[in-house]
């Protein structure tokens, strides 16, 4: 039977926090065992996202742990509202409120840049998309946070598709050979896009069959030229220090893909706070 999703990273959290040593929490001795709940409360308006891993925080620290979710996965939560409650002792509580916060914190952030980014580009047919720049061990979950957002999913590893780059470019360069003939190596099925920079480059992708090209780090105007010399059979993406506010003309210009890396690089973190009670 497989492990529930994101079981492995909440396991590697709690043990980064030493949840079975909380060395504050037995102060209270027997007291700590007492039935409690914890309320989780939004202090911004941001998107939901993670409350099925903030769940698993608290089951694997006590199996009949409850979480309720008062806001669902993927909407709106207002400031002050309450997002979920946990019941189970106090001392799983108090031992996973830290772990569960970070995750529901991180994740809401990435799916609230993605809603903002999704919706600044409503109405054009362009997909809002990810790109590798994650956190080290929680891609999974940040990717998963981007699709709660209503973004679309790209590449999760080097071994998902072939990307050919800037510095494929100039290594290829340096051999004196031609793209076609390199890509009349990859593996059938594999998806195959390529960065152009320049407009000898565009030319050569398409001549060696490319269909989903990436336009790094160029202006609207540019993507716009070669999303007309491409062609509707050509898939055109935009990446490059695009973020939600300067997303849209990308989508005016023809981009079917935005790829925004500060979905996850440089995402704020959604404002929450816990508040433990016991209950008597």
């Amino acid at each position: 039977m497989a492990e529930p999703f994101g079981l492995d990273e909440v396991r590697r959290a709690l043990a980064e926090d030493r949840v079975r040593e909380d060395a504050t929490t037995r102060l209270f001795g027997p007291a700590a065992d007492r039935p409690a709940a914890a309320r989780f409360v939004a202090e911004a308006r941001f998107v939901v996202a993670g409350l099925p891993i903030a769940a698993l925080v608290f089951r694997e620290l006590e199996p009949r742990a409850e979480l309720e979710p008062a806001v669902a996965e993927g909407a709106w939560a207002d400031v002050g509202a309450t997002v979920a409650t946990v019941r189970a002792v106090a001392r799983t509580l108090l031992a996973g409120e830290r772990v569960a916060l970070n995750f529901l914190q991180r994740l809401s952030g990435v799916a609230t840049g993605t809603r903002r980014a999704v919706e600044a580009v409503a109405g054009t047919g362009a997909r809002i998309t990810h790109t590798r720049k994650t956190t080290p061990g929680l891609r999974a979950l940040e990717r998963y946070a981007v699709r709660v957002g209503g973004g679309a999913d790209n590449r999760a590893s080097l071994a998902e598709a072939i990307m050919w780059k800037d510095n494929h470019w100039a290594l290829l360069d340096s051999r004196g050979e031609r793209l076609a003939e390199l890509l009349r190596a990859a593996p059938p099925g594999l998806p195959v896009v390529v960065e152009v920079e320049t407009d000898e480059q565009l030319e050569e992708a398409l001549a060696a069959g490319a269909t989903h090209l990436l336009a790094d780090n160029q202006r609207p105007e540019r993507v716009a030229a070669w999303v007309r010399r491409a062609g509707p059979a050509v898939t055109i993406q935009a990446s490059g220090g695009i973020t939600p506010d300067t997303a849209r003309p990308y989508a005016l210009a023809g981009a079917r893909l935005i790829a925004i890396g500060a979905l996850t690089h440089s995402v704020a973190a959604a404002p929450l706070r816990c508040e433990v009670t016991f209950v008597s």
